[in-house]
């Protein structure tokens, strides 16, 4: 794909794609897309340095109406040809900015994550931080749910769910991935194969590039395609484009995608472990004569990540419904230790090849439900206090963690047991994040309160459908 990194390179690729249209594309606090079109004859060389403007107010987590304008500036370097308009659009990414002091927008997630990458390279340790996400998904044929003041309800289905291997079908074939059974079945059992095809294709057309996809753990369609490591802002913008191919993909096919950490119970959830490295001057600094072939710098990584995991995972499992994968004893880590292959710990080190380019570390917590923009800057903040402050990760668990006795188990630290926990960690623990102005208490705060006010107060107010069935009759 041609490069763009000018206005003009932006307007010349639209002439070439004959775009009409330009589709702006901005992410809100808790890491969704928003957009608005318009026609392109609308925009000049100015557009990118003035901005659109458009009402700030009505995007969650963000100003009142008292200070509702702002403006959306394009970044011409983003841009792309949209592929699920009718007609030739062409796609870019915009930069939040106040109108009347011009200053970048502090809860704009794109503006968190270039002040991380900034602050990165003003520290010295490295000039890039390469990211590698693992997101899992899963597809499904329907989805109802409802809330009301009668009914609270949701209902899930999939040709591929393990609990229709009994319905009439007209025939049912079978072939349907058992509970725990679907890592890397071949086809028949897998019948999700062409359409995570087609999904890769279309991020292959956009320039992501993609390292594999498979079938994974869970039944019902659970799914996950991985895009090879790049620098953290482009990574965080490749992954708001993954999650609206693979919507728009399936949904083109009828089918219907979540990133939900925890849709079907007693099943594996969906998770993103995340793989994080530090490089300078083209040179990777993680490999060394340490633990695991690690250096001392990649071990303090480490201990700062483990130390701050609580308060990183405000960001990284950033729902109640994350913390129903994250359950001792079941398929998620819970205890923040790190090792080598061992994929029961929090961090692992991947062991797979000796190339120094190839030394890293994976942090298994995260979700796909989370903000990338936030989740890898919080990520990337930790790694740079335990570097700043020589934080030791602490003795390896090179043993199977789900094996230990609860004597073992207590002397291990865990992952915060529910949002709330990871809010209070938060709440106590940020000064790593605000180093260099990266968070800001402003954001960190409006974080909190959005939280709790509109997920943990208002799930605490509703009635559980399973309390019915323990409470009914009593």
């Amino acid at each position: 794909m041609a490069k763009i990194k000018t206005p003009k390179d932006f307007f010349e690729f639209a002439k070439k794609h004959k775009a009409e249209m330009v589709d702006l594309k901005f992410t809100d606090l808790l890491g969704t897309w928003q957009h608005c079109s318009y026609p392109i004859e609308t925009w000049d060389g100015g557009t990118f340095k003035d901005g659109v403007g458009f009402d700030g107010s009505s995007i969650r987590g963000w100003q009142g109406i008292e200070m509702s304008d702002m403006l959306a500036v394009p970044d011409a370097r983003t841009a792309k040809i949209d592929p699920f308009f009718k007609e030739p659009t062409i796609s870019v990414i915009a930069d939040i900015v106040d109108p009347i002091t011009h200053e970048d927008y502090t809860r704009d997630p794109r503006h968190v994550a270039r002040k991380g990458v900034e602050y990165l390279k003003k520290s010295k340790i490295a000039d890039t931080c390469f990211i590698g996400p693992e997101p899992e998904f899963f597809i499904f044929d329907e989805v109802r749910y409802d809330q009301t003041q009668n009914r609270g309800f949701y209902q899930i289905d999939s040709v591929e769910g393990a609990w229709n291997t009994s319905r009439i079908e007209e025939p049912n074939l079978g072939y349907k991935p058992s509970y725990k059974g679907g890592y890397f079945p071949v086809s028949p059992t897998d019948t999700y194969h062409d359409l995570r095809g087609d999904m890769v294709n279309v991020m292959r057309s956009l320039g992501i590039v993609i390292e594999a996809h498979h079938h994974e753990v869970g039944t019902a369609g659970q799914s996950e395609i991985d895009m090879e490591f790049a620098e953290l802002m482009t990574m965080a913008d490749q992954f708001m484009w993954y999650k609206y191919i693979v919507k728009n993909v399936a949904r083109n096919n009828g089918k219907t995608v979540t990133f939900m950490a925890k849709p079907v119970f007693d099943d594996n959830g969906s998770g993103m472990h995340v793989h994080l490295s530090l490089w300078k001057g083209g040179k990777p600094l993680f490999a060394g004569n340490g633990f695991a072939g690690l250096s001392d710098m990649a071990l303090y990584a480490i201990g700062g990540l483990l130390k701050h995991a609580p308060a990183v995972l405000a960001f990284a499992a950033p729902t109640i419904n994350s913390y129903r994968r994250l359950v001792p004893g079941f398929e998620a880590p819970v205890n923040l230790v790190h090792s080598q292959r061992n994929r029961s710990a929090s961090v692992r080190i991947p062991m797979y090849s000796d190339n120094p380019k190839a030394k890293r570390f994976e942090f298994r917590c995260p979700d796909p439900s989370c903000n990338g923009y936030l989740t890898f800057t919080a990520m990337l903040m930790a790694v740079l206090d335990g570097i700043q402050n020589k934080i030791k990760p602490g003795t390896p668990m090179d043993k199977d963690i789900y094996e230990l006795s609860k004597k073992e188990l207590a002397k291990t630290k865990k992952v915060p047991a529910s949002l709330g926990e990871a809010l209070e960690a938060l709440e106590k623990d940020h000064k790593f994040l605000t180093q260099g102005n990266v968070f800001t208490d402003d954001l960190i705060e409006t974080w909190i309160s959005y939280k709790r006010e509109n997920e943990l107060d208002e799930m605490a107010l509703r009635p559980h459908p399973y309390e019915f069935e323990l409470y009914y009759d009593n």
